[in-house]
């Protein structure tokens, strides 16, 4: 665990654009413990406040390696970088899987054990810790007209999970 060069806060006192660090900077998802996790770069999600909780909210394929960690472990990390720094690092973390190849290794980021025991990155600028308590697949049959046909050609809907943010992280 090394937890120095972080502070802890809140998502309150996040400064930067939370809409933009998601859809623009992208993050990092990553699930699994320190012997086996994988992580996956994500573009869709954001946070919010429910059931009486700051809440994240993402969004990943069945067929996507990190899929299984979420499943088994219920909790996940979002990580956000430097965008311009990191382009190449989450492009290749979002390309690449981990059944393959060892793609932390390839992006040349450095894993970190939270305080609490969960993955993160040390390149991360902010980590968001959390666990589930709410999934489901999206369905089709319930979004706009066009979104199923346009998003889901291949009929491989997301599965959203909403998480209680347990741990908010800034690097000083």
């Amino acid at each position: 665990m090394n937890m120095k060069n972080y502070k802890k806060t809140t998502i309150n006192k996040i400064n930067d654009n939370l809409v933009k660090l998601v859809a623009d900077d992208w993050m990092l998802v990553t699930s699994g413990n320190s012997e086996s996790y994988n992580t996956m770069t994500a573009s869709w999600g954001g946070f919010g406040y429910l059931w009486n909780k700051q809440v994240s909210f993402i969004f990943v394929r069945p067929q996507r390696y990190t899929f299984e960690f979420l499943e088994k472990s219920q909790t996940y990390t979002l990580a956000f970088f430097d965008h311009e720094k990191y382009k190449e690092a989450l492009t290749i973390c979002g390309t690449k899987s981990g059944k393959d190849c060892d793609k932390i290794k390839l992006a040349g980021l450095t894993p970190l054990i939270t305080e609490s025991g969960k993955i993160a990155f040390n390149e991360a600028s902010i980590i968001i810790e959390c666990k589930i308590v709410y999934g489901d697949f999206l369905k089709p049959e319930l979004m706009a007209q066009g979104i199923p046909d346009d998003i889901y050609p291949k009929k491989d809907y997301h599965k959203m999970y909403i998480g209680d943010i347990l741990n908010v992280w800034i690097k000083e």
